[in-house]
This record gives C-alpha cells, sequence and structure tokens, in this order.
C-alpha cells in the first residue's frame, strides 16, 4: 500500500514539474514571439520612415521645378535654378545595365563550373576567394579603377580615360560575387535527377548544363542579377572616383558624365537645408529609393513564381 502511494506521489511530483516546464516554455514562445514581432515592426517602421522623410522632402522640389522639367530636362546649373536629371538617370541606367553584361557570363560560368565540373577541393579553395571579394572596400575597388583602369583606357582610346565604360569594369567585378554565388546555390539546388535523367537520354555533358540545368536554375539566376543590379545602382565611391563627375549627357562610353549617386555626393556638401537645390538631392534620393523597392517586388515576384511551379 505503501509503494502504491508512494508511486502516486512520484507520479504527482513530475506532473507538476511538467506543467511548471510547460508554463516556462510557453512564456519563453511568448516572450520570444513578441521579440520577433516588435523587431520586425522597429524594422519596418525605420525603413518607411526613412522613406516618408526623402518623399516629403523631395516633393518640395515641385513648388520650383516642374516634374516634367526636373525628369526630362537635361540641363543641372544650379546657380541657374535649372534642376534636371535625365542626364543622370540616363547614365545610371546604362552604367548598371553595362555592368550587368559584363558580369553575367563571368559570374554564370564560374557558378556552373563551381557546382557541376570542378573537384571538391577546387570548390573549397574558389568560393571562400569569391566571397572575399565582397568584403573588400568599394574604395579600393575606386583606386585600383583610378590608378590602373583609367589610364590604361586613356593610354588605348586616347581619351581622358574617365566615363561609363571604366566605372562598368569596376561594377561587374563588385557584383560579380553576388551573381555567381546566388547562381551556384541555385544550381547546386537542382534535383539530381534531371542531370541524370538528360545523360540517359543521350545529351552531352554540355547539351545537359546549357538546355536543362540553366533553364532549371532560372529564377536563383535572376534573383541573382536582380541583386547585382540592385548593388550596382546604390554603388557611390567606386563609381565617383573613375566617371569623371560631369553633369551631362555622356555621348560616349568615355566621356564624363554623373550618375544619381554620384550628384547626390558631389552636391550635397555644396547646399543648404530646405533650398530648392537640397530638395532635389533629396527627389533623387527618393528615385534611387524607388528603383530599389522596385528590384526587390520583381525578386519577390520571380521567388513566387518559382514556387508556384
Amino acid at each position: 500500500m505503501n509503494s502504491f502511494v508512494d508511486k502516486l506521489n512520484e507520479t504527482a511530483t513530475v506532473d507538476k514539474k511538467v506543467s511548471r516546464w510547460t508554463k516556462h516554455q510557453n512564456r519563453t514562445d511568448q516572450l520570444m514571439k513578441w521579440l520577433f514581432v516588435g523587431s520586425a515592426v522597429l524594422v519596418s517602421a525605420i525603413i518607411f520612415s526613412i522613406i516618408a522623410f526623402v518623399g516629403m522632402q523631395g516633393v518640395k522640389t515641385f513648388a520650383d521645378v516642374s516634374p516634367w522639367t526636373f525628369f526630362f530636362s537635361k540641363e543641372w546649373t544650379p546657380s541657374q535654378n535649372e534642376f534636371g536629371i535625365f542626364a543622370f538617370l540616363y547614365s545610371t541606367l546604362v552604367l548598371t545595365l553595362l555592368s550587368v553584361v559584363l558580369s553575367v557570363p563571368l559570374a554564370l560560368s564560374g557558378a556552373m563550373f563551381m557546382a557541376k565540373i570542378a573537384p571538391k577541393w577546387v570548390r573549397e579553395i574558389m568560393r571562400p576567394a569569391t566571397d572575399l571579394f565582397v568584403g573588400i572596400p568599394s574604395v579600393v575597388y575606386g583606386l585600383i579603377g583610378l590608378t590602373v583602369i583609367v589610364p590604361m583606357l586613356a593610354k588605348t582610346t586616347g581619351t581622358i580615360g574617365y566615363g561609363i565604360l571604366p566605372a562598368a569594369i569596376i561594377l561587374a567585378i563588385m557584383i560579380l560575387p553576388t551573381i555567381l554565388s546566388i547562381s551556384e546555390d541555385a544550381i547546386r539546388a537542382l534535383p539530381g535527377r534531371l542531370e541524370e535523367a538528360s545523360l540517359a537520354l543521350g545529351a552531352t555533358r554540355w547539351q545537359t548544363i546549357w538546355r536543362v540545368l540553366l533553364p532549371a536554375a532560372r529564377p536563383g539566376i535572376i534573383t541573382g542579377i536582380i541583386l547585382g543590379m540592385g548593388r550596382a545602382i546604390g554603388e557611390t565611391m567606386a563609381v565617383f572616383m573613375v566617371i569623371g563627375n560631369s553633369p551631362q549627357m555622356p555621348g560616349s562610353l568615355l566621356e564624363s558624365t554623373t550618375v544619381l549617386t554620384t550628384a547626390i555626393v558631389k552636391d550635397m556638401g555644396n547646399t543648404n537645408y530646405g533650398t530648392t537645390w537640397n530638395n532635389a538631392l533629396y527627389l533623387m534620393a527618393l528615385v534611387l529609393l524607388l528603383i530599389s523597392l522596385s528590384l526587390i517586388i520583381i525578386i519577390r515576384f520571380v521567388a513566387k513564381r518559382s514556387e508556384v511551379k
């Protein structure tokens, strides 16, 4: 009888301990839940506050400059109250597209080599070496471009050497690790049965890579390219050092010009807060923010389509 009572007491004690542990876990789970929710709300509030502040300050430009003049005029002469950013927008788009064109073939080739061709020991060396490029400060890239690429282009072409082309070469090197890493992960994530089925049907290794693996990994590759474009659009210091910084529409790839980011950096220190010139720079920053948000939305759309498939 005593042993039966002792067992009942032990069982009750265990139940109490389990109950206390369960309550403690529930409290911990609730605490972590609200911590994550609070962090998400805080980050969202900060982001929207930045967008709201930049937007509210930027739209004040339209009190003195019409939207048509601001976006489609090529004249940027603040001393004469001429604020047209078409040349900056044009140079930004050309620079971004050219850097992507230069970077994507190398990035995809490197991603396919490391994912499907390179031995394991080679991949273990190349992947960290590739990731190392991401950590190099942009000013270092700009210094190399200023001391090596610009003089080389000037000597080769007989021009000043500054312009969109040297900036595109520098940006292509800077965004290459991003595109390469994401593309490699996308290729390595493909199920092995795709490659096995293609080879079993008689396709060569190159045909399998070109017609099976690359199309199957397209969503991840597009995501990497868009992220690379986002970095190229937002890059400032490296571009500032090699593009020439003349506020004009470029007639060639080796003619000094300015993009949105470098125009903001170059002029911000010369303006007074609240002036039309200062407000125009804020509006240019808002344009950059909207472009970045558009790229993020495109990434989400591509990822969603990939999940549906």
